[in-house]
Formats: C-alpha cells, structure tokens, sequence
C-alpha cells in the first residue's frame, strides 16, 4: 500500500490536468470551467441563490461572485431579486439554454475522448467508490 499523500497528491494532479483540458474544450465558446460548473447547476437543479451555488459547488462567495458577473455580462445567467431584498436567485437567461446543447455536445465529446480506452466497468466502479467516499466526507 502507498502512503495517502501519493493518492491524494495524483488526485490533485488529476484534477488540475482535467480542469486545463476543460478550459480547453471550452474555449471556442468563451467559457471557462467554473462557467461550466455553474451553468451545468442551474441547468440541472434550476434557480439557485448565489449562497447555495457556494455551499453546493465547495467554493468561496468572492470567486463566485466573479464567475456570475462574468455569466451576467455574457448574457448566460440573470438576477431575479428574492423575496428578501438581500437575496438574488441566479437563473439561466434563454440565451444559454439555447447555446446549452452546444456546449453539453462539446463536454460529451470531451468526456468520451478522456474514457477512451477505460473499460466501462471500470468507469462505473470508481464512479461508485468516488461517489460514497464524497458522500461520506460530506
């Protein structure tokens, strides 16, 4: 058995090479990875506050904050005001959801390059573990 610091620090390298390779395959749209991640939320689970997207993607409000005002000025996410007024809801504008299956086709297409050649039973079963060791962190 190796000692945890070599997993973790491969981990580490891991995501660092797949978060360039991303910004990679984004960059014909404009896009960065943290864009993606937020987009991809909002698509997926809707409208969100900015605090939820901070607790639900692990990231610090001021780095959020930045990544939203970029989205804003694109025109790919709005800001609808809450019920309370210190409160804003963070949606995707139409302009997104109409480029949106662009960039999931392009993300499709990126993810399978990165799977090829990795059994899908393999694929399936780290899946499988990443998923219970991030619920157990959780």
């Amino acid at each position: 058995m190796f000692p945890n610091h070599e997993l973790f620090h491969t981990l580490n390298q891991l995501s660092r090479h797949l978060t360039n390779k991303l910004n990679e395959a984004l960059k014909p749209f404009g896009l960065y990875s943290a864009q993606w991640t937020v987009i991809y939320v909002l698509k997926t689970k809707g409208s969100l506050t900015q605090k939820e997207l901070c607790q639900y993607l692990s990231v610090e409000a001021p780095p959020m904050t930045r990544t939203i005002q970029r989205l804003v000025k694109q025109g790919y996410v709005k800001q609808v005001q809450g019920t309370d007024k210190r409160e804003k809801h963070i949606q995707l504008t139409d302009e997104a959801l109409q480029n949106y299956p662009q960039w999931e086709d392009a993300i499709t297409q990126f993810n399978h390059s990165l799977l090829t050649g990795f059994p899908e039973s393999s694929q399936q079963e780290l899946s499988k573990l990443l998923k219970e060791w991030f619920l157990k962190l959780s």
